[in-house]
This record gives C-alpha cells, structure tokens and sequence, in this order.
C-alpha cells in the first residue's frame, strides 16, 4: 500500500511540477502576500491535479471522453479567464507588496483562480495523460483502498510541489527591491496574458496546444 501512496505522490509532483500559467500565480501571491497566499493558490491547482489525476488513474471513460468533447469551450473559456487575470494583475503591478484588505476571503479568491486555470488548461490533462501513459502497469491501481491511496498521493504530490514553489517565494520577498517586485508584477501578468492569447490562438486555428 505504501507503494501505491509513493507513487500518487510521483505523479502528483510530475503533474505539477512544469512551471506555467499556476505557477506564475503562486509566486505572485507569495512575492505580494506572503506564503500562506502562495499556498492557498497552491491548494486550488492542487484539487484539480488530483482530479485529472482520478478521472484518468481511474481509467473513468466517460469523464475522458467528456473532457476531449469540451476540449474547445475548455479552452475559450481558460484563454479568456487567463486574459483577464493577466490584465488585472499588470494593472496591479505597483501595489504588488500592499497587504490592505487581504484576507480569508481574498484566500478562497486565489485558490479558486488557481483552480479556474488548471481545469481549464486542456495541456494539463494532456500532461496527465503522458504520465500515465509513460506508468504503463505501474500506474495502474487494484480495489478502492489502492485507488484512494493513488489519487490522495497525486494530490499530497502535486501540493508538495506547489507549496515547495511558494514557499521558496515568500523566502527571497524580503531580498527584492520595489523596483524589482514592481517589474515581477508586469512580467507575471504579461506572461498570463501571453498565455491566454496562446489559449485563444489555438482555438482559432483549429490546432491543440
């Protein structure tokens, strides 16, 4: 059993660990409000990891064949949400050390967005499936016990890798400059934009990311 937790957690941290759209987010957060916000971000990645994590560990057809049906409104609606985070947050790059009104609300907030982006983002079921496919056997569960133990690993995993990044974060906040936090916050909403029109773009010439 313990086997079968280690290797949830593998694939969990595989999962998680290519730095894109989430990560960016997570180190936003951490750099502006400190590590606890970097790992609220880092909780709603990590439930949707562990989704896609279940629907394809599981082998749960119907949920795989439903995902590669909405692959195109998947993606309008990601591109469009990454769009207008990556805006809101270049707009906020000045006010990126301000802590007024930052709270339990403003938590669920961030860990929703997060959520919002990687279950919309069809590259990270794609990169489920990759690990998955790479397992083979191995990847493969047996009974319920066996299948709860790999999918809570796949989320332990992904949060691992998440909290990791935020935390490394919130570790160096304090040695950057205004100057540098003020050109971290346009970058960081500028690459999320950039993003979104990569999303949007894919939509319009008919090609999968």
């Amino acid at each position: 059993m313990e086997n079968v937790l280690l290797r949830g957690l593998a694939i969990g941290f595989a999962i998680a660990a290519p730095i894109g759209p989430v990560g960016i987010l997570c180190i936003r957060r951490a750099l502006s409000h400190g590590r606890a916000a970097g790992i609220a971000a880092a909780l709603g990645a990590a439930f949707a990891d562990c989704f896609f994590g279940a629907a394809v560990g599981l082998g749960i057809g119907s949920v795989q064949e439903t995902l590669a049906e909405i692959q195109t409104p998947l993606r309008v609606v990601g591109g469009l949400f990454l769009l207008v985070l990556g805006v809101r947050l270049c707009r906020s790059a000045g006010t990126l050390m301000d802590n007024n009104g930052y709270g339990d609300g403003t938590w669920v907030k961030d860990a929703l967005s997060s959520f919002a982006i990687t279950i919309t983002n069809p590259g990270t079921i794609l990169g489920v499936i990759g690990v998955f496919a790479a397992l083979g056997p191995v990847g493969q569960t047996d009974g319920f016990e066996q299948s709860s133990l790999l999918i809570g690993g796949i989320f332990l995993g992904s949060l691992l890798w998440w909290t990791t990044l935020s935390s490394i974060a919130s570790a160096v906040r304090g040695r950057v400059s205004p100057v540098g936090l003020h050109r971290f916050g346009w970058v960081s909403g500028a690459s999320l934009v950039v993003f979104g029109v990569v999303v949007l773009g894919s939509v319009v010439w008919g090609r999968p990311l």
